[in-house]
């Protein structure tokens, strides 16, 4: 969200997004297929949605139906990302590379 850092406008967020961010925000995921490619479309139909606001040069309004869109964009993507599994952190899986029996 670069826009809100040299504009000075902020965006809100709901708290329970912002604690599993923050919560989860070093660890790696493996994302299948399908939702790398949920990803990639939500992806693109931000930065569109986005692009087409900035291009026209409108002011930011909590009630304004393109940027709601945006952050529903935005919540679907977090969401999906979630969900994926966590990886364990390299050193564990070079761990159990190197000593597969060792629980």
């Amino acid at each position: 969200m670069a826009a809100t850092t040299t504009t000075g406008f902020s965006i809100p967020m709901s708290a329970p997004a912002v604690s599993t961010i923050c919560a989860d925000a070093n660890g790696r995921r493996s994302i299948s297929p399908e939702a790398g490619h949920a990803l990639l479309i939500l992806d693109h139909a931000i930065d569109y949605l986005t692009n087409e606001f900035l291009r026209e040069g409108r002011m930011f309004s909590t009630e304004d139906a393109q940027l709601q869109a945006v952050h529903l964009l935005m919540d679907v993507n977090r969401r999906i990302y979630y969900e994926c599994p966590q990886l364990p952190p390299l050193k564990k899986r070079f761990l159990a590379f190197l000593y597969p029996h060792a629980d």
